[in-house]
Order: structure tokens, then sequence, then C-alpha cells
């Protein structure tokens, strides 16, 4: 009987923090769910009861009274003239002439050829980086410029020539205009296609960035995506960057 005695006031004490711990945990569970349960409430059956109480269900209709309505008739003749605006538009930017379109947040570019897609892939665009000389007197900012652009010049074989950022981010003195230093040929692929103020279509040495924003602002391309836009682009045809 002692025995029994002994263990029963042992166990008593177990009892009564395994209590404490059901009581704790039943605190912290009940306000949780009953939060998680309000959230349920409001966010999926409140609009539930509102289109069931109010008998409203969206739905397309097809009716006769609903077309001979005069402000239905002049909202449809507003959204028709929208879209014949939009379409030509649309014929404007995209002639039978062969473009070309440059995604720099995806780097990912399309090409079309009577208004058709003919290829598409990665490129490189713009890193959005600045740089400044010593003295702060000159700014770059590497970015590709976003909005309609078009081919001003095709030459094949390029030769890059270094412009004085290009000796500044390398830590180099910036030699004379002429020097030979400013002269690499074999960094741009085999074709080059101007879209003006100094900014290139061109093939890369450095394929493993492409999908990637790394350049000074040109747009890269790999050897056999150059290829292909090379020769489908001609000097005039557009090019659309955002």
């Amino acid at each position: 009987m002692e025995d029994d005695k002994i263990i029963n006031d042992d166990s008593q004490p177990q009892h009564e923090k395994l209590y404490r711990v059901l009581h704790y945990l039943l605190l912290i569970c009940i306000p949780v769910l009953l939060a998680f349960f309000f959230f349920i409430y409001i966010v999926y059956l409140v609009p539930v009861l509102q289109e069931k109480t109010s008998g409203h269900k969206t739905e397309i209709t097809n009716s006769k009274e609903l077309r001979k309505d005069v402000s239905y008739k002049k909202q449809i003749a507003l959204m028709n003239v929208d879209i014949e605006r939009l379409s030509r538009k649309y014929n404007a930017y995209t002639s039978g002439q062969s473009y070309i379109v440059v995604n720099t947040t995806d780097n990912r570019f399309s090409l079309y050829k009577n208004k058709k897609l003919i290829r598409e892939g990665f490129c490189s665009t713009g890193k959005l980086t600045m740089l400044k000389t010593e003295k702060g007197d000159k700014v770059w900012v590497f970015k590709t410029p976003k909005g309609k652009r078009w081919i001003h010049g095709k030459i094949t074989n390029p030769a890059w020539t270094r412009p004085d950022w290009s000796f500044i981010e390398e830590g180099l003195p910036v030699p004379a205009k002429d020097d030979p230093s400013r002269y690499e040929s074999g960094v741009l692929g085999d074709y080059a296609m101007s879209m003006g103020d100094g900014y290139l279509i061109h093939g890369t040495i450095y394929k493993r960035f492409l999908g990637m924003p790394v350049t000074h602002g040109c747009v890269r391309l790999n050897d056999e995506d150059l290829e292909v836009v090379y020769n489908t682009l001609s000097i005039g045809s557009k090019v659309f960057i955002f």
C-alpha cells in the first residue's frame, strides 16, 4: 500500500505538467484556428453568399433588347473605332518588311518576316550600370535604349573601336583616338548592324552570358541567330526595343 501511495504521489506532478502543456497549446491553437476560419470566410465565403443572395451571375448574353439599347450601341461603336485605330497602328508598325523585337527584361529577341515569327531566342542587353571618371566630369550609363529604332547600316567581319569608357572601366589610361590599341577584331562576331548612336546588334565571344543583361548597351546574339537576323533585316528595317 505504501508503494502504491508513492507511485501515485510521483505521477501527480507529471499529470499536472501534461495538463499545463495541453492548456497552453489550446490557448495558442484556438486563436490561430479562429483567425484562419475568419480569413476563409471573408475571402471565399462572403463573395459566394453575396452572389447567391443577389441572384446575379455574370454570363455572355446575346439579347436583342440589349442590342437595341442606345447607350449599348454607342459603346459598341466607340469600341469598334478603337479596334480600327489599333489595327492601323499595328499595321503601321508591322508592315510586310522584316523587323526584330528585343525584350530587355527577359533578354530575348523575336524576328518577324511578313508579319510571321521566323526566329526567336536569347540575347544580351544593357547591364544598367553607371561609370564615372575619377574627376566625375564624364558619366556613362550602360543601358539598351528602349523604343523604336531602325537599321542604319550592316557590315561583315566588324572590328570594334574601343571608346574611352572601355579603358576607364579597366583602369587604363585613355589613348589617342587613332591609337592601335583602340581597334579589336573578332570580338563582335561575323556581322554587325548599326541602330544609330553607337548601338549595334552583333555577335559575342561571351556566349555563356546570353540571356543576361551584361552589355554596355548593344544587343548581342549567338552566331547562328546573328546570321539569320543579318540576312533577314535590311537597312531601314525596324527594331522595337522594350
